[in-house]
């Protein structure tokens, strides 16, 4: 439907989120003058969605917690957008049977596929639940990254159990079910029938310098960040890699 033009979102940029902020901004650009349905899956307290809402879309979060939806609500409601953000309580998992199909302009699936039962039937379902032109922003765990921070913590044979580990996981006791690497996303992207158009890496350095070298210079860690976040091998060993795609 056709609404007066908006704006697009501009929340307070780190270097932790910039990457992927950057590409979320570009798409809410190419449809400025009228109001997108986004779906964010495990979107919880709503960082990505309370945004999303302040430039004039619609955002339905889905997430299993009810505290992180609680606090959605609250965060929607001081800024203004309780109207344009709903709470919907679910998993990943359940994702096909709480959204109809091809009703979503542009779906957020950040940090979901590594802690789902069946992370291609989740793909699959976001896939369905795009209208044609329709776009995801995922966001998944880095497994190179992993492997790297267990090294240099000298966590020898956590990182080799890591890297050799068909999920990239660190055994029973790991928190995450699965890593990523860019080609292994980009495939499930690709095998669910979605056209990968961008994938950048996200943390890149912002989990690898002290805080102290952060803060000395904000501006100019965001640039690196920024400029590293697209660019193999860089790109490759940041905390969290993100792939942007589209369905034709």
């Amino acid at each position: 439907m056709e609404t007066t033009p908006t704006r697009t979102p501009r929340p307070a940029v780190s270097a932790r989120t910039a990457a992927v902020w950057a590409v979320l901004h570009r798409e809410l650009g190419r449809h400025a003058a009228r109001e997108l349905t986004v779906l964010d899956v495990g979107g919880g307290t709503g960082g990505f969605a309370v945004p999303i809402a302040e430039s004039g879309h619609r955002v339905t979060v889905v997430d299993a917690s009810p505290d992180a939806l609680a606090a959605l609500t609250r965060r929607a409601a001081d800024a203004g957008v309780a109207d344009r953000v709903r709470a919907v309580q679910g998993d990943g998992d359940a994702l096909a049977g709480l959204v109809a199909p091809a009703s979503v302009d542009l779906i957020l699936c950040h940090a979901v596929l590594e802690v789902v039962d069946d992370p291609a039937e989740v793909v699959a379902a976001v896939a369905t639940a795009l209208r044609p032109g329709g776009a995801v922003s995922l966001l998944v765990a880095g497994r190179a990254a992993a492997v790297l921070a267990r090294a240099f913590n000298g966590h020898l044979d956590v990182a080799s159990a890591l890297l050799t580990d068909p999920d990239g996981r660190a055994g029973a006791r790991d928190t995450l079910r699965r890593r990523y690497d860019a080609e292994t996303a980009a495939a499930l992207l690709g095998e669910a029938g979605l056209t990968v158009e961008e994938i950048h890496g996200v943390r890149v350095l912002a989990d690898l310098l002290p805080a102290a070298v952060m803060e000395s210079d904000p501006q100019a860690m965001l640039d690196l960040e920024l400029e590293l976040a697209s660019r193999p091998p860089w790109r490759d060993i940041a905390s969290q890699l993100h792939v942007f795609a589209r369905r034709r």
